[in-house]
């Protein structure tokens, strides 16, 4: 055959192999992640017996998760900027060394005190890795099917709130609180070199910024950090009007303020470019966002401590109950992908939201005998919603970006859900202690219960009306260009 007659790779070929490569990514990076979502799920149901083990008070213990929170939010802006010195190959791997180093040291940790400062590294690795899982990704599929791109990286939030708690609980149940640290050791060393063999080397690009904004960054990290941290002491008796709470929250804002004004001038030099918010589609992604952590967070913290206080179930029993949670999650993934890219975020996220209400009322009308058997049903049908709501909405963040936009997107979408999680959980908490205060019975504990059920139900109330300014039916050219070939990953 002539070489005039030689047909070159056929469009489908050639997507076939670009859909390999991209699910290959996806498995290497989820490995890693599971490593920070298992790790974040297990603790939510060790703190109160972390603190009988060390013998410490459980305010004390607390600031394990929050210390392990406040480098998580703080190191996200700057993820962008470290993948633009390093490379998303390098990045990838020093993040998960970084979160492998503070697994082997919390676990080696000799009191509270030391326990909380290893936090803080595990933190700094964590923040890394879930904002450059999704940069990654979504640059590899360069705009293309974006729904089923997020149906694949939300595996390890479905799988977290399925297996964690159960982990958690069996481990402090049979074993040493150690182990909930060195649970993550195979998931780091596997994804580590699954990374070093699948990750295609990825250096700094031709006119790529490699320069740090300091300013952006004294501004912005903490100005996060102070604001989750004030939101966390939320609790407290004396509310918004404690020392406690109201200073962090008044610098915090202080400085994202500073950090606004800031990055309207450096423009495109800024840590993160907050002009993006003029996509439409990431500014109400990222409210929507804010919303769904809020109601997510809030609600995975009441449901525990409902079944521990007024059921009187144990940390292992109340993790099995939120099982169902997890598993409607994770059905829903895959078919909430397809409708996103077929029919547009904005008709998902409203039908998602829609029956997240609905299987977040009945909470509102708990009592202390209602039947575990009808709270597990109406649990599944709430994480169909919270999965379909997750995907569309995080999804549509990325409609309509440039390449190098995704990064600062990424940091956008991630803190977003921080802060809406931190802000659900300090919100519900006041709210049952307040509505509890002063019972004496399970039915009286119970009607507190119900009364914060009832603020979870309308922070996903609120978020139906946001879904109309998401992206509708999406068109069939992928939106992100990426101006050099992507090289395939090695085969596994």
């Amino acid at each position: 055959m002539n070489a005039i007659d030689a047909k070159p790779p056929s469009a489908a070929a050639d997507a076939d192999r670009g859909d390999r490569a991209l699910r290959r990514m996806t498995f290497t990076l989820i490995v890693g992640a599971l490593a920070v979502i298992f790790d974040t799920t297990i603790m939510s149901v060790a703190i109160d017996s972390l603190a009988g083990q060390l013998h410490t008070s459980l305010d004390t213990t607390q600031w394990v998760t929050t210390a392990y929170l406040l480098a998580l939010s703080a190191t996200m802006p700057a993820v962008g900027w470290a993948q633009s010195v390093l490379g998303g190959k390098r990045l990838w791997i020093a993040g998960l060394g970084m979160f492998l180093a503070g697994s082997l040291l919390c676990a080696a940790a000799w009191n509270v005190q030391s326990l909380i400062v290893f936090r803080v590294v595990q933190g700094i690795g964590g923040g890394t890795l879930m904002v450059l899982m999704f940069t990654l990704i979504m640059q590899a599929a360069k705009g293309r099917n974006i729904g089923k791109v997020m149906s694949l990286i939300t595996v390890p939030t479905a799988l977290g709130p399925i297996i964690g708690p159960v982990i958690g609980g069996a481990i402090l149940h049979l074993g040493d609180w150690r182990w909930i640290f060195l649970f993550n050791v195979p998931f780091c060393v596997v994804g580590g070199y699954l990374a070093w063999r699948n990750l295609t080397e990825d250096g700094p690009r031709p006119g790529t910024r490699a320069r740090l904004d300091a300013v952006g960054m004294l501004l912005l990290s903490p100005g996060i950090a102070a604001v989750i941290y004030g939101l966390t002491q939320l609790s407290g008796s004396e509310g918004l009007t404690g020392l406690k709470v109201a200073l962090p929250l008044i610098v915090g804002l202080a400085l994202l303020v500073g950090y606004a004004f800031w990055a309207l001038r450096r423009a495109s030099d800024a840590l993160l470019d907050i002009r993006l918010f003029r996509h439409r589609a990431l500014a109400s992604s990222s409210a929507l966002v804010f919303l769904t952590g809020a109601a997510l967070y809030g609600t995975m913290l009441l449901l525990p401590l409902y079944w521990q206080q007024v059921r009187g179930e144990s940390a292992l029993g109340a993790a099995l109950l939120l099982i169902p949670t997890g598993i409607g999650a994770l059905l829903s993934r895959s078919l909430a992908g397809r409708w996103m890219d077929r029919f547009g975020s904005r008709p998902v996220a409203i039908a998602a939201f829609v029956v997240t209400f609905a299987a977040t009322v009945p909470f509102g009308f708990i009592t202390a005998s209602t039947s575990n058997i009808a709270l597990m049903a109406v649990l599944f049908v709430r994480g169909v919603g919270l999965g379909g709501a997750m995907i569309a909405v995080m999804g549509a963040a990325f409609v309509g970006l440039e390449r190098e936009e995704i990064p600062a997107a990424s940091s956008i979408s991630r803190v977003a859900q921080q802060v809406g999680g931190s802000v659900g959980v300090a919100v519900l908490v006041m709210i049952l202690q307040r509505a509890s205060a002063g019972a004496r019975t399970p039915a009286a504990l119970a009607s507190g219960f119900g009364e914060a059920f009832w603020w979870s139900a309308a922070f996903t109330a609120a978020a139906v009306p946001l879904c109309l300014l998401l992206p509708g039916r999406p068109s069939q050219e992928p939106q992100v260009q990426d101006p050099m070939p992507a090289e395939e990953p090695a085969e596994l």
